[in-house]
């Protein structure tokens, strides 16, 4: 994974609450083993009507948000199923952060565990930032090291995150890379124990 140091990117607004798992990946695109390719097929049914048209009012069919690497949801993000793809299609679409004013724990920490910052702030917070966001190009940066995010038009939060999770995204870790911080000591193990 990447190291999350500070990020700039252009945010999409989702303005509904309670996304669960199967919108965010339906059950019927699981039956891949990788972790790519899972993108495509984010929010699928929103995205895309039954013949697999896009739907021109859906956010991410809009040009407006092309390229956009911040998505901004309403409260218990995640909910549902625990399945890991969730993030992996959120990851894949290109999206590093994502904020709300509340996650659903297992799809909080998958993210983490994928790379991708889960932001939690205030219902507020996060509709001060879809108003912009909806009404014109809008660009956030959000510094983990410090923990802000802020535009250049005098927004500004503070956001909390627990160490471990923040080491984590900070270094680019997964739980292997965690593990692989105390190689030396495994093989001193090893070796006093063989």
């Amino acid at each position: 994974m990447e190291p999350l140091r500070i990020h700039k990117g252009f945010v999409c607004p989702l303005n509904r609450t309670n996304i669960d798992t199967d919108q965010i990946i339906p059950k019927q695109f699981l039956k891949r083993i990788e972790r790519t390719g899972f993108g495509q097929f984010l929010f699928y049914h929103w995205r895309f009507d039954d013949d697999g048209n896009p739907r021109p009012d859906f956010p991410l069919n809009d040009p407006k948000y092309k390229g956009a690497s911040i998505l901004v949801a309403g409260e218990n993000f995640g909910c549902g199923s625990s399945r890991e793809h969730a993030p992996w299609a959120v990851q894949d679409y290109g999206f590093k952060i994502v904020i709300a004013p509340s996650f659903a724990d297992i799809f909080k920490n998958n993210c983490v565990k994928n790379g991708i910052l889960p932001i939690q702030i205030s219902d507020e917070q996060v509709q001060t930032i879809m108003k912009k966001a909806e009404s014109k190009d809008y660009q956030l940066t959000v510094d983990l090291e410090e923990q802000l995010v802020y535009d250049h038009e005098g927004f500004e939060v503070e956001f909390q995150i627990a160490p471990y999770p923040k080491q984590m995204l900070l270094n680019g870790w997964d739980e292997i890379g965690v593990t692989l911080t105390y190689e030396d000591k495994i093989k001193v193990y090893e070796l006093e124990h063989s």
